[in-house]
């Protein structure tokens, strides 16, 4: 399903924190991870199904990591249509750093926790 009306980015944040827990989770098609139904409706609105493949992809490196099996913080920032992607253990240690050369991303920055191989919005947690 793709949105036809295409939203601001005060509109995407006021859907996003909307979703305050998930009752389904979703399979990566990689499956190293699940996702919460807010990653879904934001990969859905924004078409960033790259940003979940791009945290999957690194979960094999990363799960190596004690500190960094149970619990994720990732954020993208974006800033002239390209962006980094950025993984920290939460105490704010940055962990991993991806350069993104274009994308068309409608945030200026959004984070997302992965708990358990569950990616979610912080409002999910």
């Amino acid at each position: 399903m793709t949105n036809t009306t295409a939203k601001t980015a005060e509109e995407l944040i006021a859907d996003l924190e909307q979703f305050t827990g998930s009752e389904v989770v979703y399979r990566h098609w990689l499956g190293i991870l699940r996702y919460t139904e807010g990653v879904k409706h934001l990969a859905q609105i924004t078409q960033c199904y790259w940003l979940l493949d791009a945290i999957g992809s690194y979960q094999h490196r990363l799960g190596s990591n004690p500190r960094l099996r149970d619990f994720q913080v990732w954020r993208l920032v974006v800033e002239n249509q390209s962006g980094v992607l950025i993984c920290e253990e939460n105490t704010d240690k940055e962990v991993l750093r991806q350069e993104i050369p274009y994308t068309d991303f409608p945030l200026s920055e959004i984070t997302l926790y992965l708990a358990q191989k569950v990616l979610m919005l912080p409002s999910e947690y």
